[in-house]
Parts: C-alpha cells; sequence; structure tokens
C-alpha cells in the first residue's frame, strides 16, 4: 500500500509514531512487507559467507527486524488502549503471521547454527557485559524456542505458537466485551445511600452521555463500580455489583472456559517438547525465582503469615458488622464496605476525605516533582509536537536537567471509555537502542482508568488511583533512564519477577509528607493536605494488610495451579480453582471462577509468573528502607539506585544489580516488617 505511514520511519521528534496518519486498514499490509523486509536480513546474515561473530550474527539479529517490532508495538498497544472489533479482526489474522515468521527465525537451523558457533566462543572473544547477556539470551532463546528438536517436534512448536497466539487476543476481548456490556441505572438516589457524592455526579454524568438524563449509570470499570462495594448501605446493591465483576466469562456469550483450557493445554504441550515438566518449570528458569519449587516455598511462607493475620481482620470485621448492623453472615460484598467504615472509626477517617486533595493535574505534576527531585529530569508538554490516538491522552518530553539531555516521550492515557482495556498499565512503542543504525530514545506510555472529571468537578484521585500513577510512572521512568545499545535489554526489559521493583518502589513515597505536600492540596480551597490526615493515612496503612496479602498469594496461586498441574487432571475450571485456593479461604465459597477473566495470566506475560508483585514487594520494602535510612530524597542514594538498578536494564543479572545497588542481598523480612506482621 502506497501512502503508508506504518512503513516509513516517522518525520516526528524522536520517531515517535504518527497516530494521526496511521488507520486500520494500514496494519496488515505494513506488517506484511514489514516480514518481508526482516526475512531479507534474515537471509543476509544466514548467508555470510564470513565466519559467524558477534556482530555479523548475534547484533544483526538483534536489528534485523526493528520495522516488523515497531509496528506490531504499535498495533498490540492500541489494540488495548483503543480496541474495536475491526482491531480484534486483525489481531486473529496478525497473530499467526507474526508466530510463524518468529518461528521461522528460531526454527532455522542454518542459522541457529551461526549463532551457537558464536555462543561456544563466549569465553574466547572480548565482549562487553552487555554483549555477553545479549548473546546468552540470544542462543537461550534460540534452545527455548526449539532449535534443538527434530523436524516433526518443530513443526508441533510452530503450531502451539500459531494458536496461542490467537487465543490469548481472544481471551482479553472476551474479558473487555464482557466488562462493557454490564451496565447498572439507577433512578432512584435513595438506593445510592452512604455513595460519595463525586461517585453520584460521575454515574449521573456517565448516564447523561448515554441519552439517560436524570439516572445514574454503573459499570464495571474500576471507579464505576467500587465506590459501590466500598460505600453503599444498600447491602443488594453491592451483591448485585459484586457479583457481575465477579462472574465474567463464564457461562455467558463471553465464555472463555473453552480458551483457559486450551491455553493451558497448549502451554503443557510446548513445555514438554522442549524438555520441561511444566509450563511453570519452563518459565521458571529464566526468573530469579528459578524454578517452581522456590515459588511454591516462598507464597506458602506467606499465606501461613497472612492468613493467621486475616483471620483476625475477619473477626474484628464481624464483630464490628454485627454490632453495626445485626450481620450475622458477612460476606464478599460485605468486606470493603465495612473495612470502610471500621477504619474510620478506628482511625478517625475516610479514604474520601482524602479525594479533594488529588486532583488529576496537581498529582501529576506532584509525581513529576518526585521523579525530578530523585533523578533530576524535566517533562515539558508537548501536545503541539505530538499527535495522540485520543483526544484525552497527554504527551511529553523527558529531559535530564543536569545536561539538557533528552531521554524519550511519555504519553499519558487516563480514563476509562469503550474499547480501552480495564486496569493500568506502562508499555512502550519502542524501547532505547538501536533504530535505524543509531541508538535513540525510548516511546512510553501509561494507560490507566482513572475516575473521570465531570461538567462540575475535575478527576480527583483515590488514594490507590495516586499510588498506580506513581507505580506506572515508576516503570516509565525505568524506562526513560534506561541506558544500552540494544532495546531488548534496556528499561523495563528485565526478568519478570524483577520487573516490578522500579514501579512498586515508587508507591512508598505516596505516604510521605514531604512528598505528598508537593501536590495534595484542595481542589477549591488550595489548601495543603492536613498533617494530621497524613498521620491517620499512615496509621491505616496495614489496615487489613493481612486480607489483602492473602488475596495476593491466592491469585500466585491460582496461577501457579494451573501451570504446574497437566491439564489431563482438569476436568473442571470451578472445581480446579475451589480445590487449588481451599487453604487460603476464610469466607465460604461464592461467585464463579475468577480465572476466565484473569487476564496477567492467560492474556498477559505473567503466566506462572503472577507471584513476581509479591517477589517484587520484598525487594521494593528492602529498597525502600535505603531511603529511610538515608532520606528519602537522598542523592548518593538516588543516584546508585538510577546507576545500579534503572539504567542497567536487563543488561545484567537482577540478582547481580541488586547486590550492586543495596551492598546485600534483599531481606526476606523486609516486606513483613513493613506490613507489621514481624
Amino acid at each position: 500500500m502506497s501512502n503508508n505511514p506504518l512503513l516509513e520511519i516517522s518525520p516526528l521528534p524522536n520517531h515517535a509514531p504518527q497516530f494521526d496518519e496511521i488507520r486500520e486498514e494500514h496494519y496488515l499490509p505494513a506488517i506484511e512487507e514489514a516480514i518481508e523486509v526482516a526475512r531479507k536480513n534474515i537471509d543476509a546474515i544466514k548467508n555470510n559467507p564470513e565466519e559467524a561473530t558477534f556482530k555479523n550474527t548475534i547484533e544483526a539479529l538483534e536489528t534485523s527486524s526493528e520495522m516488523l517490532d515497531t509496528i506490531t508495538s504499535i498495533f498490540y498497544n492500541q489494540l488495548s488502549a483503543c480496541g474495536t472489533d475491526k482491531l480484534q479482526e486483525l489481531a486473529e489474522i496478525i497473530g499467526p503471521i507474526n508466530s510463524n515468521f518468529s518461528s521461522d527465525i528460531l526454527l532455522d537451523e542454518k542459522l541457529f547454527a551461526k549463532v551457537k558457533h558464536v555462543y561456544e566462543q563466549i569465553e574466547k572473544i572480548e565482549l562487553s557485559t552487555e554483549e555477553k547477556t545479549l548473546l546468552e539470551d540470544t542462543y537461550k532463546s534460540f534452545v527455548r524456542s526449539g532449535a534443538l528438536l527434530d523436524e516433526n517436534q518443530k513443526k508441533i512448536i510452530r503450531n502451539i505458537n500459531e494458536e496461542l497466539s490467537v487465543i490469548g487476543p481472544k481471551f482479553m476481548d472476551n474479558t473487555k466485551k464482557a466488562t462493557e456490556k454490564f451496565e447498572l441505572y439507577i433512578e432512584d438516589e435513595n438506593e445510592l445511600s452512604g455513595l460519595p457524592a463525586m461517585a453520584k455526579e460521575s454515574a449521573a454524568h456517565a448516564a447523561d452521555e448515554k441519552g439517560q438524563t436524570g439516572k445514574y449509570l454503573f459499570t464495571l470499570d474500576f471507579p464505576s463500580y467500587y465506590p459501590i462495594l466500598c460505600y453503599a448501605d444498600n447491602r443488594k446493591l453491592r451483591e448485585k455489583i459484586w457479583n457481575a465483576s465477579n462472574s465474567k466469562c463464564f457461562e455467558d456469550e463471553f465464555d472463555n472456559q473453552d480458551n483457559l483450557l486450551k491455553i493451558i493445554e497448549l502451554r503443557d504441550k510446548k513445555a514438554k517438547l522442549l524438555g520441561y515438566k511444566n509450563h511453570a518449570h519452563f518459565v521458571l528458569e529464566r526468573r530469579m525465582a528459578e524454578n517452581p519449587e522456590n515459588v511454591w516455598n516462598f507464597l506458602e511462607k506467606l499465606r501461613i503469615k497472612y492468613k493467621e493475620s486475616a483471620k483476625k481482620d475477619l473477626e474484628q470485621l464481624q464483630s464490628f458488622a454485627k454490632e453495626l448492623d445485626n450481620i450475622d453472615d458477612i460476606k464478599p460484598w460485605d468486606i470493603s464496605y465495612y473495612s470502610e467504615k471500621l477504619k474510620e472509626k478506628l482511625f478517625d477517617f475516610s479514604s474520601e476525605e482524602l479525594r479533594p486533595y488529588f486532583k488529576l493535574e496537581n498529582v501529576l505534576q506532584g509525581c513529576f516533582k518526585h521523579f525530578s527531585k530523585l533523578f533530576d529530569i524535566d517533562f515539558i508538554q508537548a501536545e503541539e509536537k505530538y499527535p495522540t490516538w485520543h483526544k484525552d491522552v497527554v504527551v511529553y518530553d523527558v529531559f535530564d536537567k543536569e545536561n539538557n539531555k533528552f531521554l524519550g516521550n511519555l504519553y499519558a492515557d487516563f480514563y476509562p471509555r469503550a474499547g480501552k482495556k480495564t486496569g493500568a498499565w506502562k508499555t512502550s512503542y519502542r524501547d532505547t537502542g538501536l533504530y535505524n543504525g543509531k541508538i535513540e530514545r525510548p516511546v512510553v506510555s501509561i494507560v490507566c482508568n482513572f475516575t473521570k472529571p465531570t461538567q462540575n468537578t475535575p478527576s480527583l484521585l483515590s488514594f490507590d488511583e495516586v499510588t498506580t500513577l506513581f507505580h506506572e510512572m515508576g516503570h516509565a521512568i525505568h524506562c526513560m533512564l534506561g541506558q544500552g545499545k540494544y532495546q531488548s535489554h534496556t528499561g523495563t526489559n528485565v526478568l519478570w519477577d524483577f520487573v516490578e521493583l522500579p514501579s512498586q518502589l515508587m508507591e512508598n513515597w505516596c505516604y510521605e509528607q514531604e512528598t505528598l505536600n508537593m501536590f495534595a492540596y484542595h481542589y477549591e480551597t488550595g489548601e495543603n493536605i492536613p498533617n494530621d490526615l497524613v498521620e491517620k493515612l499512615v496509621k491505616s496503612k496495614n489496615f487489613m494488610s493481612g486480607w489483602m496479602g492473602l488475596r495476593q498469594v491466592t491469585l500466585g496461586i491460582i496461577d501457579m495451579s494451573w501451570h504446574t498441574t497437566s491439564p489431563s487432571d482438569i476436568e473442571n475450571i470451578e472445581e480446579f480453582e475451589d480445590k487449588a485456593t481451599k487453604n487460603c479461604r476464610l469466607l465460604p465459597k461464592i461467585g464463579k471462577p475468577m480465572s476466565v477473566s484473569f487476564n496477567h495470566i492467560f492474556a498477559g506475560g505473567y503466566s506462572a509468573g503472577y507471584y513476581s508483585y509479591k517477589w517484587a514487594e520484598v525487594l521494593d520494602a528492602d529498597s525502600f528502607e535505603a531511603f529511610k535510612e538515608n532520606g528519602l530524597y537522598d542523592k548518593k542514594t538516588a543516584i546508585k539506585y538510577k546507576k545500579e538498578i534503572l539504567e542497567r536494564g536487563g543488561n545484567e543479572h537482577p540478582a547481580i544489580l541488586y547486590k550492586n545497588f543495596r551492598g546485600r542481598d534483599a531481606d526476606p523480612d523486609a516486606l513483613l516488617r513493613r506490613e507489621g506482621l514481624i
């Protein structure tokens, strides 16, 4: 196709994508042409008569498909941020095309022979740490993709990859559509007793946008349904929306049961073909945790500790619900409601008291000040230079203040809308590294689903949304500060159970008065958040920490159970999940299995890896102790963290990087210490 913007190097600064020029019909022809370009590059490597070297083989492979990588990054990012039925149809075509091309490379005997030849010289040739890591990882990626298998086995692997490339996006699309389909209109305001004014205003605004003036619309977008669970006095209303949220994609028109079972079957089959006991063994070979036994031991230690604490949390909550409303049988849809009420009683404040101090624009600027104070970086708004994919998206140029060096582009997309995946995430359109023959800076995006502004009120964030912003910005800054030559090893391209450290670490500052004073001032009066309110927030930090910790461990156990069990032993999804979680449960089981909408492990990159959130919490708790000891914004500590962790990306094993920063291995008790459990 002529005049296809995806097939030219973008003329925009930093070669940022031309979102105003890209159309849905551009993707497929661009990907097909980019694959042909990549094939020619691969052929040149294979047919080079010279001896295979690091430069003419390993480095050449790294950059061989950069056009294709750029186009597919744009496509899949847009599928998540503003997906349409047409983009989903394209995903089901593009997935197998990309999968087969990847298989063509990684299962190519002649190409692997060249890679193997260079790898066998690893101790003889002079390589930097970064180059040595790239060589090792390139060789391992071929082996772990089936390069050592016979032709028949390679064919099976290829078919598995192709099937998985279609089923994953289908799973995500079903979850997204099930979420979007649910709409609950309320006409009588009396049914919304207890709900904060902001939540009612948002619901009225949502109904108005749908032409239902005078009603209140609630959806399964987190900013819409969570206030009901947290504040609605109407117990039946809480039950209704809890059930809707917890029954998605199970025995409905978006049922994901077959997709889930097929994904599990294919992953297990692939792992066994490659010589591993199961998918978890395959995945964890390339993680800090190393093997399933270490993960199970880690989760079990936490389960015991959290369950003991969660029992006390529940007993306290049950007693309080009985005292307040004569409730004898507390249900899952009661937990958030009575937790909030009990927190008010114990700490003399409500989470909603914080919201007026968290106007999104102020929080964002405060977040920027925080990173500027830590790492000497500047954020310059730049919409006039860069088109975006939606009118709500804002974009910034990021600079190193010390030398005014350009660090990259940051796009921010904050509000829910039709076609957008739920949750929050950071993604890259391009990472730091070689692009078109020179090292270029990254193009990064953070995507969230925050409380939307209304006609009368700006976007006022909950405290959880504030920590989410700091979390995703932690990922983004990991990318922005990344240094290195190879895109595949800079920024967040690290072992998966290390990737959450730079994000989760940043959440700690949200509890600090010094940080809050940068942005937490009342959206109407301009007054700074009162010291006593911050003290109450800090005192309540570990409230229900056992209950919440047990929930996270439960999700990790569900993930590990799916990926360490033979699919032939699984007959019923609901029964399997119930059995996996029976030792975590403190309430009688209610609701449908959540696995069928568990995007992280079935449509994302967290399969056999959901434990990494808790694993990284150990690292972040231990890391933050260094800042608490030396000073929240101590330059020496910040510079060391920046140099040893953020700039290094995946250029060396994370255990080494962490030890370089902290001077020792992480203290495994740091997390439980922070949560007041030891």
